[in-house]
């Protein structure tokens, strides 16, 4: 079960998931956050469509996050959260099932056995909750991007932008998966470990290699919103999508390059052992008026409570990278390998 607010790197997580023979995604629910939430599903229909996917059902989320206005981030994403890249739009249908009622439903078909992945914020899965307070022990593990633990916040000095956009909800949510056991905790990628995932463009480059096209990758010394003139649809849009998300972190001062922040959550989700584990216990801090939606972790007990999360703390993004690569390459060149013949 995918929730996501795509967004370039939700885009890219998707397509990774689809490029996985072994992963059956039961459904999408599309949630708002990078883009408004029609958006959000419209990016997700369109992009079954590019990854050639069956039926997968998709859900819409709440408009809006539960107690306050949403903020999205265009300036990050691009005006349709895709960045340069342009897709037609789906014959699909949206679910006539609500986003939350899509968790509740697929969780309660397969008991113990559906992974739930959160790349966005958690208001569908907090209304979810509402549904079924039994979601923590229907799920066989929840992973979640979201959150920051002795790291500086991407949107506030404390804060990681999913957890800003809906803390209540991400409040919610911890709270709730204190219920879980302990082999089912929510496995939380916060930025400490995420921005470390920093794809360059010598990463895009070998995905297009490895995909058969000969294109040219994004550079700094382009002109902004230089079009890619790839043959292969899957890597024009990685090439126009992610330029977008270079540049933005150019504009911030963090260098010609792109934190791939869900990707990585993805992989996690597939292969916990990705990443090293520590469990504590995470609030959401509400009050605060410096340090609204920060999350903090304890992880020594102090509270007194147990631990109702497993933080990831380190990774390899070398080998992270080599397994994506190799992924969203060979994925590629499977799904369009007429439109690449010429170009080997």
């Amino acid at each position: 079960m995918l929730d996501v607010d795509t967004g370039i790197d939700d885009a890219l997580a998707l397509l990774y998931l689809l490029a996985d023979p072994d992963v059956e995604i039961a459904a999408i629910a599309s949630t708002a956050g990078n883009v408004p939430v029609a958006q959000v599903a419209a990016n997700n229909l369109a992009l079954l469509d590019l990854g050639r996917a069956p039926d997968i059902e998709v859900g819409l989320g709440a408009a809006g996050p539960l107690a306050i206005d949403l903020r999205t981030t265009e300036d990050t994403h691009g005006p349709q959260g895709i960045g340069y890249a342009e897709l037609p739009p789906s014959a699909r249908t949206l679910s006539s099932r609500s986003a939350a009622q899509l968790w509740v439903d697929t969780a309660r078909s397969r008991p113990g056995e559906v992974f739930g992945l959160c790349t966005g914020p958690l208001t569908n899965l907090a209304l979810a909750l509402e549904l079924e307070p039994r979601l923590p022990q229907l799920l066989r593990r929840l992973v979640i991007m979201g959150g920051a633990f002795g790291h500086p916040g991407n949107t506030t000095p404390v804060a990681e932008w999913n957890v800003h956009v809906d803390p209540e909800a991400a409040k919610i949510v911890f709270d709730a998966f204190s219920a879980a056991p302990p082999d089912r905790r929510p496995i939380v990628c916060g930025l400490d470990v995420t921005e470390t995932i920093e794809m360059v463009p010598e990463h895009l480059a070998r995905i297009a290699e490895r995909a058969g096209d000969s294109v040219a990758v994004p550079s700094p010394a382009d002109p902004p919103a230089l079009r890619s003139t790839a043959v292969n649809p899957v890597v024009r849009f990685l090439v126009d999508a992610v330029r977008f998300y270079f540049e933005f972190h150019q504009q911030c001062g963090q260098g010609y390059l792109a934190h791939m922040h869900d990707p990585f959550a993805a992989a996690v989700a597939l292969e916990p052992e990705r990443a090293v584990l520590r469990p504590a216990t995470v609030d959401v801090e509400l009050a605060g008026t410096l340090t609204r939606a920060m999350t903090v972790a304890d992880r020594s007990g102090m509270w007194g409570r147990d631990a109702n999360a497993d933080i990831a703390t380190g990774t390899d993004p070398d080998a992270f990278f080599e397994h994506l690569i190799a992924r969203l390459g060979d994925f590629a060149a499977a799904l369009y390998p007429a439109v690449t013949q010429g170009v080997r």
